[in-house]
């Protein structure tokens, strides 16, 4: 009786992905017990006669102890530091109190999040990732950001305060919301392996506007570019990176013109040659077969975010 529940409980709920699966899991507990039982007797008697019909109820308090899980896993997700399906559907709700504030303080911001969410996401489960850990990481990634939002394009309505500045100066306030993100991320006491997300969502690369600006006013390339480059570390997984290109792709696609095929395409070639030939998938276990699939859905869906709509009569 145990192993044949056990067995099909592990097929029949494979993963969690809503609280109320737990409740799900409890009803599936009693029909195997239930379904196993009066089959063996059948087999074992041929007849009815010998099924002790009491065993049902114990079936039934074995099943709603299994409810017990719930707040087992929060303890040993505690004591030992693992990160559950269940935690990660918790973090990722956007009615909690961070991203609210991240909504009503860089809107614009929590959009973008919102996107890169859902690029990250179907890329992730195209190539085999934990793709609800990766949507938790997207909507966290940019939190940093509260602190100036106006900073950042998303949620500027015209005035631009980078105008006012110099260029090593904007450059240090973008590369600033990544550790402003770590900190806010650990006041708010969210599990490091969604904080590893804000601090490789930009790896070593640079605010590539202001470096460019700024080596133009100079009139040459300095050998020393650090006080330009995000401190990283590199991403060192699947899911890291794939938010790398998500957020990537999905910032620069809002600077397009014109949105078609050769456009999207050209600009997701861009993003991805350009991260790559800065080394910043080298610890990650991604293969270019894997990059080019994740190439093909972004391209996707992007096109469909952006279709062309007809022109309504005025």
């Amino acid at each position: 009786l145990q192993i044949f529940a056990g067995i099909l409980l592990q097929v029949g709920i494979s993963s969690f992905r809503k609280r109320s699966q737990f409740f799900f899991s409890a009803l599936f507990i009693f029909l195997s017990y239930a379904v196993t039982y009066f089959g063996i007797n059948i087999i074992q008697e041929g007849s009815f006669e010998q099924i002790r019909w009491s065993l049902y109820a114990w079936f039934g308090g074995n099943a709603l102890l299994s409810l017990m899980a719930y707040p087992l896993i929060f303890l040993f997700e505690k004591s030992f530091g693992f990160l559950s399906e269940v935690s990660l559907l918790e973090i990722s709700d956007a009615n909690n109190s961070l991203l609210r504030e991240l909504n009503e303080h860089a809107p614009g911001t929590f959009q973008h999040s919102l996107q890169v969410a859902n690029l990250a996401e179907e890329a992730i489960s195209a190539i085999g990732g934990n793709s609800l850990l990766v949507r938790a990481g997207a909507l966290y990634h940019d939190i940093g950001k509260m602190k100036n939002p106006r900073y950042f394009t998303e949620n500027q309505h015209g005035n631009n305060p980078h105008d006012d500045l110099p260029y090593n100066e904007s450059a240090r306030i973008i590369i600033d919301h990544v550790i402003n993100g770590v900190e806010l991320a650990k006041k708010h006491r969210l599990p490091e392996e969604i904080i590893d997300f804000i601090r490789t969502h930009h790896g070593t690369t640079r605010p590539e506007y202001f470096w460019r600006m700024y080596v133009k006013d100079l009139g040459y390339t300095p050998e020393d570019d650090s006080a330009f480059r995000y401190p990283g570390p590199l991403p060192y997984s699947r899911e890291t990176a794939v938010l790398m290109m998500a957020d990537g792709v999905e910032a620069a696609s809002r600077s397009l013109k014109h949105y078609d095929e050769k456009s999207i395409e050209g600009l997701i070639d861009s993003i991805f040659n350009h991260l790559m030939d800065a080394n910043q998938f080298i610890h990650a276990n991604i293969t270019f077969k894997e990059i080019t699939e994740i190439k093909r859905i972004f391209k996707r869906k992007l096109m469909n975010i952006y279709h062309s709509r007809i022109e309504y009569p005025k």
